[in-house]
């Protein structure tokens, strides 16, 4: 009895959400260890089969430092951000697009699943350009070269309509191309919002190591379970997030003011929390609402 009480709580939720499409970025702990990377996967794939549509964006920082390591390069980060010369960007590319993409595509092929595996490049779907990044030296501004670091110039969401339309799940990596052919490693979070507000998706949900977003950084009890986007803007206005959070709530908000409904960030180590947030009343993370 207690099973089928928790499939009549998620009824409404998957009554609302059948045929809608949401965009998962899997990061943090789901990237690092296989067995909460397949677990995560199971998760979506059970939302596939109760007619969701998935998008899944995916990252891997720590497997390419690990890669750069063994060809003997030193990782060297500005304000969070990879620099990245042309040897570092083969490396991003054969670590992201070879190793982590057909890892998590293999994963839903083996628990019964449809997966295409794809990178930005690909159908052009998203459209990079250099990223400038500016960093005070005392009293003036200087300008950082990044090398082949890039943001999104636009999302040509075609190609995943048709790969979702025909019934398979899209598994993208976050490397992208200008119109020059050159190459640049993307972060992953601004992709996964850029894509979701393309699509005009139902939810974006950020998986990452912490549960959420909290009012106090440095204080575990202050998690916010429900807030507004305005108050997100806020938030990062007054410096009150850091680190891995300032692009993740970047995303957020770009996905929100291009059309995306809701905004998640989770706790992917949580086992099933993708579930937990999306199928019961009280949910696990943060969720932000336009």
């Amino acid at each position: 009895m207690e099973k089928v009480s928790v499939l009549v709580e998620a009824l409404p939720y998957i009554r609302e959400f059948h045929g809608q499409t949401m965009v998962i970025k899997i990061g943090g702990h789901a990237m690092v260890s296989e067995d909460v990377l397949e677990k995560t996967v199971k998760d979506i794939l059970l939302l596939y089969f109760v007619g969701i549509k998935p998008v899944v964006v995916h990252g891997g920082g720590p497997e390419i430092s690990e890669k750069m390591k063994k060809f003997g390069i030193q990782p060297k980060f500005v304000d969070g951000l990879r620099i990245t010369d042309k040897e570092t960007i083969e490396i991003v590319e054969m670590v992201l697009d070879g190793k982590v993409n057909s890892k998590i595509v293999s994963y839903f092929i083996k628990n019964g699943g449809k997966a295409v595996g794809m990178s930005g490049k690909d159908g052009l779907l998203v459209v990079a350009r250099k990223k400038k990044v500016k960093k005070k030296v005392g009293e003036s501004e200087v300008e950082v070269d990044l090398g082949f670091v890039g943001e999104t110039e636009y999302v040509n969401p075609g190609i995943l309509e048709i790969i979702i339309d025909n019934g398979y799940i899209p598994v993208i990596s976050p490397v992208a191309i200008d119109l020059n052919g050159n190459v640049y490693n993307m972060n992953a979070d601004i992709v996964a919002g850029d894509i979701a507000g393309a699509l005009k998706a139902k939810k974006l949900i950020m998986l990452t190591d912490v549960d959420g977003i909290y009012r106090d950084k440095d204080d575990r009890s202050s998690l916010i379970s429900k807030m507004s986007k305005d108050e997100l803007e806020r938030m990062l206005r007054e410096g009150r997030l850091d680190g891995g959070m300032i692009p993740k709530a970047e995303a957020i908000i770009n996905a929100l003011n291009n059309g995306v409904e809701k905004a998640h960030i989770i706790n992917g180590s949580k086992e099933h929390s993708i579930l937990i947030e999306l199928f019961t009343k009280e949910g696990i993370g943060t969720m932000v609402y336009r």
